[in-house]
This record gives C-alpha cells, sequence and structure tokens, in this order.
C-alpha cells in the first residue's frame, strides 16, 4: 500500500474509531500534503510525502520548545501526542551508530581540510539521510567530527 492510500485509510479509520485527535492531525497533514502538490504543480511521489511529513514534524517541536518556554503544559502534551502520530509514518530512523558511520564515509569521500568545509559535506550527505535522521542531530555529528580534523 503507498503512503498515500495508507493517510486515507488510516483517516477514515480515525472518523470511525471517533478518534479526534488522529483525525486532526491526519486531516492537517494532507491539506500540507495538496498544498505542496499545488506550489510544485505536479503530484508528490513518497519522497514528497516524507519531506511535508518532516516539515509538520518540525513544526511540532518547534512548537513543543515554545510552549514549554511559556509553561503551557497542556498545549505541550497535546503537541506531544501530534508529533507521535506523524512519526508512525516516517521511515524508521537511522540510530546514532548507523547514522556516525554514514557521515565517516561521506568524510572520507569529500575529504573536507578542517570545520570550515561542513557545507560541502552536508550537501552530500543530506540527500543520504533526509528523512531518516533529525537535521539538528546531523549537523552536531559533523561539527563534531570535522573539530577534529
Amino acid at each position: 500500500m503507498s503512503l498515500p492510500e495508507k493517510l486515507d485509510t488510516d483517516l477514515k479509520a480515525a472518523m470511525r474509531a471517533r478518534d479526534e485527535l488522529r483525525k486532526l492531525v491526519l486531516r492537517t497533514l494532507l491539506s500540507s500534503m495538496n498544498y505542496a502538490e499545488i506550489a510544485k504543480q505536479k503530484k508528490l511521489d513518497d519522497a514528497g510525502i516524507i519531506e511535508v511529513i518532516g516539515k509538520e514534524i518540525k513544526q511540532r517541536r518547534e512548537s513543543i520548545e515554545a510552549y514549554e518556554k511559556g509553561h503551557r503544559q497542556d498545549l505541550v502534551d497535546n503537541e506531544k501526542a501530534e508529533l507521535a502520530i506523524l512519526q508512525e509514518y516516517m521511515p524508521a530512523q537511522l540510530g546514532r551508530a548507523e547514522l556516525m558511520a554514514i557521515v565517516q564515509k561521506v568524510i572520507a569521500e569529500v575529504g573536507p581540510q578542517g570545520p570550515g568545509d561542513k557545507g560541502k559535506v552536508m550537501q552530500k550527505l543530506m540527500p543520504q539521510v533526509k528523512g531518516k535522521a533529525d537535521g539538528n542531530e546531523v549537523n552536531s555529528i559533523v561539527i563534531d567530527l570535522l573539530g577534529k580534523l
């Protein structure tokens, strides 16, 4: 079953089960996918859909951080619940060890001279880990490894 079909099926199941939170999250996600399709003027493939889901996840994480600063635990809990639902549709995330191995391989291929070449490494690395790892974690690993050169 393709990702759009799965989302549609899960939305119908949430509606039947009267799961309001899941229904809201899936409708928001489908709406974001529609906007992305309109902006790109073409139908999204699975990679494009994962990119949209990633943006939604990033938005939830930023909201959680802002609500925690504002001491709004009720909103933090709601955003975390939405985040958990969205993460169900993402591909399996890479572990730190797997991610470290990929970063080291890319660094060996690119041959950077030091931390100033982070852009070259990230340019080659991000297409390989897009959707499979958090960008902030990738960035911190690259900075650590380039700092040791």
